[in-house]
């Protein structure tokens, strides 16, 4: 019987609560936020600038925007978009985000998630240890009839005190 690269690690860490509760909630904050940004997108696509609601209006407007008002919570001087741009927009933006959530999801999964690969080396460390750079430093020892300073002074560890 073979045991896995996940079967010998162990978890200290217990699943709980805590994790999937920030995640939900910075993810409900990041798709109200592309709601607003969707209806600046639409009002702006329809001439009426960019905007943006006051710190107070953030939340409070937002089932009027979800209901297809795209001015609420906003003072405006044109009229702003119509209904199908403002769904339009926030299908669009709403779209986007979870596409980008779920790229960064699968990406922090990869490179930090439970299927992970432990114990590879970086490209950096890879290098160091079976690099070219190393074969040119330790040539005396591999090659010593190559080099001509492999036995002169009588050191073998790719030390060249000319160079």
């Amino acid at each position: 019987m073979t045991i896995g690269q996940a079967d010998r690690r162990r978890d200290p860490y217990p699943f709980t609560w805590e994790i999937p509760v920030g995640i939900l909630a910075g993810w409900l904050l990041l798709a109200c936020l592309g709601v607003h940004a969707a209806r600046a997108i639409a009002n702006w696509s329809a001439g009426a600038g960019w905007t943006w609601p006051e710190g107070k209006n953030l939340f409070t407007s937002l089932p009027r925007v979800l209901a297809g008002d795209p001015t609420a919570g906003l003072t405006l001087h044109h009229s702003g978009a119509g209904t199908a741009a403002l769904y339009g927009w926030i299908v669009t933006v709403q779209l986007l985000l979870l596409a980008a959530t779920i790229a960064a999801t699968v990406w922090g999964l990869r490179r930090w998630g439970p299927g992970r690969m432990h114990g590879m080396a970086s490209a950096a460390e890879a290098e160091q240890l079976l690099g070219i750079s190393r074969l040119r430093r330790v040539a005396p020892i591999i090659r010593p009839d190559l080099t001509r300073s492999a036995t002169k002074d009588g050191r073998h560890d790719g030390y060249h005190p000319t160079s």
